[in-house]
């Protein structure tokens, strides 16, 4: 009896956040666990998310005085097959992260100038749904303009060397 195992790669599922890298200076990358319903991750596995628009934020507790990281504005499309169970698309969602670096983060985070910014989705190699963050400083104009001379000249020298 032969059994077959399916094995989930991290080149199975990637949703980029591409303006994240053109309007931030990234500082340091984390990744983060996602609390998510059963509808969420069948909608995220089909590819149907979408992150430009999405920030990450701390939100206190109320008992501890300790804080949560949460993301607002990832949009995850509805999944056809849930029928009334489905879920709502722009909730605000909690991100898993151990204590340690979420105070790492919200010491980063209370700096002028720094956020944390989604970069990118993915499915683990054991099958759930991660998200990749970072710490993140805006550029000015100016840097946005000299970003997309050298992108300008990697493409020329790509295109020449073919």
């Amino acid at each position: 009896m032969v059994y077959l195992q399916r094995k989930l790669s991290k080149d199975n599922l990637h949703i980029v956040n591409k303006r994240a890298s053109f309007e931030y200076i990234l500082l340091q990358k984390y990744t983060a666990g996602m609390q998510l319903m059963g509808s969420e991750i069948k909608s995220i596995r089909e590819g149907n998310v979408n992150i430009t628009d999405a920030f990450c934020f701390f939100k206190p507790l109320k008992k501890d005085g300790t804080e949560e990281l949460y993301v607002r504005n990832m949009n995850i499309g509805t999944f056809k097959q849930a029928s009334h169970y489905n879920h709502d698309t722009m909730r605000v969602r909690k991100l898993l992260l151990k204590k340690s670096e979420l105070r790492k983060l919200k010491s980063k985070a209370t700096e002028k100038g720094l956020s944390i910014v989604p970069l990118k989705i993915y499915i683990s190699e054991t099958g759930y749904a991660k998200l990749e963050i970072a710490i993140g400083q805006g550029k000015k104009s100016y840097d946005k303009r000299e970003s997309i001379k050298e992108r300008d000249v990697q493409r020329t020298l790509a295109r020449n060397s073919e």
